[in-house]
């Protein structure tokens, strides 16, 4: 022990120990010590030395501290102190003190060394992993703080490792649903350097549900006003998500987008802003453009876009956008999210145009914005950021350019000055003396062009008043105008810039716009400066502009329409060859794509330049040189014949294209018409349905009258004994006077319901005849005079396609080729013609069906009427059939008076139980003679025992009366 105390800095009366023996007898202890106490205190000394000994402690312990891991596991203390040396001999995070003491002991790469040893046994990882899964604080928490070193040492080893080991990323991922925070909280950034670059791992961490945690720990943490507990979690969920599309897709499924939306909510306040809550802020916008990127894949990206819009996300940064007091690099940032959120997805463009700012009178964000661009004393990394979301609001959006040229337009221009729009500002920052300015506002103005005939056109017709007294020149004017006196006037930054970013702007605005390329010849002073540009021999930041000057004169002649004689392809083609040559003329065009500046702008669509020198080419620009520079080549070097051939083409190919123009219209009408009659058709299959179902409904009403038909005649007979009393004449022939009025009633209901029916199918039968004379219109409308004649509007159509199209053969020759994509167009159309004039007739066999069905309920209906009339009729003649028997009975009530006098007088004695058999006998034969009026045999089988008793008793009586005589006496 006394020795133990020297280690450990107590007072020793012998010479002091090396550390390296030190160690070596403390290693030594560890591996022979039968005690648990003895290496306990062991591998404890070994860790206080493993600091300032780490060379020594880790050539000497490694292996006897891996083999503590093993064996000792029961004790969590020295597993602890165990996993504490190694984390010290492999770490490079030492304090500074002991770096500068230790300088000349330690190399650079000490804790990677020992790392690449350690890992080299795969089993020492999984050891690891494995110690993971205990709670006990003392060994989690130094296992986790090894295993962060370990990656950050040999990342990709021992990430392979661990993707390989059974369930060894659930283990860490039990980190984040941890009590204690420390452990919570590296357990993130243990996780952030196991997903770094590492796909497979990412997709493994996003399903062990890594989303939802994060997100609830960065809600725990207060959002954006948390601490770096928010960052590290933030960190990590971009290593999750970028440039993994996997997760970008389960992220958005999981509805995570949503959750996103309570980190923007700043408040009216925002002074003072903490570093770190500029941080997390920073990091939370930067992870939305990880999900709406232009380089994520179209569909991912726009999915994104919506579910932003979708959840308010998109108006919470705008608020941002808007707000005073926001921080200069989170506005720049906002702004660079917005742009990206919107960019090509219309639905957020139409919300952004649609923003206004919070100033008196209210102005478009739009503006808002483009005055900053303009504005040189803003940030140059602002301006940058605006002039990208400018870019993105029209990207892909015709109408938001439509709605940009139109405020240079003189019927647009608020005339009293008070408002400024976004037209002006541009032209303001166009015609300005700051060329960073100069360059911002022609590069938005062309991306107000990008792929846009017909704005180019409309911006032909703008004018400028140049100065009072003189006239006004065109826009187009006034930008060649500067072009050419670009080193006369005095300019704040590059005049290089300025003339970039003109040529820029004339050649999106030239290009496939040939009435634009005519308006520019038409200025006589344009060709010859451009010659003279590209003939010098200038310097090398010259080469630029000659370049550019190239590549617009090549515009000038591929979309050249040789409307103006002086200036005709050809004459242009001399014109370079003699007086600049067609080799300098190609090497100068290819100067453009051989500069740096144009490789850097060319990989990726926002704008980020170091500085403003740099800020030469745009993104979008790039795609159109490398678009033209080709076809501009193989113009120079083709023959007039050549060109005569590719212009007659061409213009065939114009023809072809108005045409073809022409018949999209026509098809697009027809499909607004198909549409429309499919839009009926399901609105009558609709209706048959219904009508269908009411005629069921009618069919089964009718089984239920019929049946209950049926049972009222199987009552009849039944309910005609009851004759006699007073109460039998509330009944008529079975029937209660209630379900007679009950039947009428129906019966007069089914006769509305035949006529609705009626109507109905009368007003089906005309919508059907509206419907095959809408049909019949649109070919009638393109009928030629000569198909005409016959009517047919297929035939008119097909006559219509047999129309051939000049096209100029290989030869000069001239041959026919029709439009076959639009004829198949046509002919898929007049197939759905034919299908829809099938489901008319399909219609009408139906309204046919529906009638005969209608007159098979009439016809039930009138049968019905036939048997209640009958019924009425056998009412009728049952109630004087029940009269006669009344007459007979009093009758018979004579006669039996008159026997009982004649019995007396013989002298007989008259019983009451004869004369009440004579009376049951009486009503048997009324009975019998009752049989003819439907009356039921039963009543007959009942009384034949008693008719057949009285009969036996009056022939044993010895009367002189048979039964024979008693039956004809009754």
């Amino acid at each position: 022990m006394n020795f133990f105390r020297g280690v450990m800095g107590g007072q020793s009366t012998g010479p002091q120990p090396s550390g390296a023996e030190t160690i070596q007898k403390l290693c030594d202890r560890v591996a022979s010590s039968t005690l648990l106490d003895d290496r306990r205190d062991a591998v404890r000394a070994l860790k206080s030395l493993s600091k300032k000994y780490r060379l020594e402690v880790g050539i000497q312990a490694m292996e006897h501290l891996i083999h503590v891991l093993q064996t000792d596991r029961s004790d969590s203390e020295i597993i602890g102190y165990a996993l504490d040396t190694l984390y010290n001999i492999m770490s490079n995070d030492v304090e500074e003190e002991e770096q500068e003491d230790n300088s000349s002991k330690q190399s650079d790469d000490l804790g990677g060394q020992f790392t690449e040893i350690f890992i080299k046994q795969q089993e020492n990882v999984t050891l690891l992993l494995s110690l993971l899964e205990e709670f006990d604080f003392h060994v989690r928490w130094p296992g986790v703080k090894l295993l962060t070193t370990l990656l950050k040492q040999q990342g990709p080893q021992v990430q392979q490792i661990i993707l390989v080991s059974p369930m060894g990323v659930s283990r860490l991922m039990d980190l984040l649903a941890d009590s204690r925070e420390v452990i919570r909280n590296d357990g993130v950034l243990l996780l952030q350097a196991l997903t770094r670059s590492n796909a497979a791992i990412q997709k493994i961490v996003a399903f062990e549900n890594a989303f939802e945690r994060l997100l609830d720990i960065i809600t725990e943490e207060g959002n954006s006003d948390g601490g770096i507990v928010v960052e590290d979690c933030l960190l990590l969920l971009q290593n999750l998500l970028k440039n993994n599309n996997s997760n970008q897709n389960f992220f958005k499924e999981g509805s995570y987008i949503q959750r996103m939306k309570p980190w923007f909510e700043v408040g009216d306040d925002n002074s003072g802003w903490s570093a770190q809550k500029v941080t997390n802020l920073h990091l939370m916008l930067q992870l939305v453009r990880v999900l709406v990127s232009p380089t994520n894949p179209p569909g991912a990206t726009s999915s994104c876009q919506k579910a932003v819009y979708l959840c308010g996300l998109l108006q919470q940064l705008c608020i941002i956008l808007m707000a005073t007091g926001v921080p200069a690099d989170i506005l720049t940032e906002t702004i660079n999210t917005v742009s990206e959120v919107i960019r090509g997805w219309q639905v957020n463009q139409d919300y952004f145009a649609s923003v206004n700012a919070p100033s008196n009178p209210p102005r478009p964000a739009i503006v808002v914005l483009l005055m900053s661009m303009v504005n040189e004393r803003q940030p140059f990394v602002l301006r940058c950021a605006v002039l990208y979301c400018f870019q993105c609001f029209l990207y892909k959006n015709q109408k938001g350019q439509g709605e940009i040229v139109a405020t240079l337009l003189p019927s647009t221009i608020d005339a009293t000055g008070i408002s400024v729009s976004a037209g002006q500002l541009l032209c303001g920052g166009l015609f300005s003396t700051d060329s960073l300015s100069n360059w911002c506002a022609a590069v938005a103005l062309a991306h107000a062009l990008q792929e846009n005939s017909t704005q180019k056109e409309q911006l032909l017709r703008v004018q400028l008043a140049t100065s009072i007294g003189n006239p006004p020149v065109s826009l187009l004017q006034q930008c060649t105008n500067i072009l050419s006196q670009g080193d006369k006037i005095d300019r704040r930054g590059s005049k290089v810039q300025t003339r970039v970013g003109l040529l820029m702007l004339l050649c999106t605005w030239l290009s496939n716009c040939p009435i634009a390329v005519t308006h520019f010849l038409h200025n006589s002073a344009n060709i010859p400066f451009l010659t003279a540009q590209i003939a010098e021999n200038l310097g090398e930041e010259e080469q630029l502009v000659q370049g550019l000057c190239a590549l617009l004169l090549g515009i000038c002649i591929y979309f050249n329409d040789n409307s103006l004689e002086n200036y005709m392809k050809e004459k242009l083609k001399q014109l370079i060859e003699k007086r600049i040559g067609k080799e300098n003329f190609i090497e100068k065009l290819g100067f453009i794509s051989k500069h740096e500046l144009y490789s850097r702008a060319a990989q990726k669509p926002q704008p980020s330049f170091s500085s403003p020198d740099h800020m030469m080419f745009d993104h979008e620009f790039t795609k159109l040189v490398k678009e033209l520079e080709g076809v501009i080549t193989k113009s120079i070097y083709k023959s007039s014949e050549e060109d005569k051939k590719e212009e007659e083409v061409k213009k065939t190919l114009e023809q072809h294209d108005s045409i073809v123009t022409h018949y999209k219209n026509v098809i697009r009408e027809q499909d607004c018409q198909l549409e429309e009659l499919r839009q009926q058709v399901s609105t009558l299959k609709c209706q048959n349905e219904q009508l269908q179902t009411a005629v069921t409904q009618q069919v089964s009403q009718i089984q239920q009258h019929k049946d209950q038909y049926n049972l009222l005649k199987v009552q009849l007979g039944k309910d005609n004994q009851h004759h006699g009393s007073q109460s039998d004449g509330a009944q008529v022939n079975g029937i209660q006077p209630e379900e007679i009025s009950r039947l009428k009633e129906e019966v007069k209901e089914l006769k509305n319901k035949q006529e609705l029916l009626q109507g109905q199918l009368t007003e089906k039968d005309s919508l059907i005849e509206n419907l095959k004379a809408a049909q019949l219109a649109p070919g009638k409308t393109e009928q030629s005079p000569e198909a005409s004649l016959d009517g047919d509007p297929e035939q008119n159509t097909k006559l219509q396609w047999a129309k051939s199209i000049p096209v100029s053969g290989d030869n000069g020759t001239v041959t026919t080729a029709k439009p076959t994509d639009v004829e198949g167009r046509l002919s898929a159309l007049v197939q759905e013609t034919k299908e829809l004039k099938n489901e008319v007739k399909a219609l009408s066999e139906e309204k046919a069906s529906i009638k005969q069905q209608l007159d098979s309920s009439n016809s039930t209906i009138a049968i019905l009427q036939n048997e209640k009339s009958k019924l009425q009729l056998g009412l009728a003649k049952s109630s004087k059939e029940q009269d006669d028997l009344l007459v007979l009975l009093a009758d018979q009530d004579q006669k039996i008076i008159s026997l009982k006098s004649k019995l007396k007088e013989l002298g007989h004695p008259v019983r009451p139980q004869i004369f009440a058999e004579f009376i049951l006998a009486k009503i048997l034969l009324s009975s019998l003679y009752l049989t003819a009026c439907s009356v039921s045999h039963f009543f007959i089988r009942c009384l034949e025992p008693f008719f057949l008793e009285g009969a036996d008793r009056i022939m044993k009586m010895g009367l002189e009366y048979n039964f024979f005589d008693i039956f004809i006496m009754f």
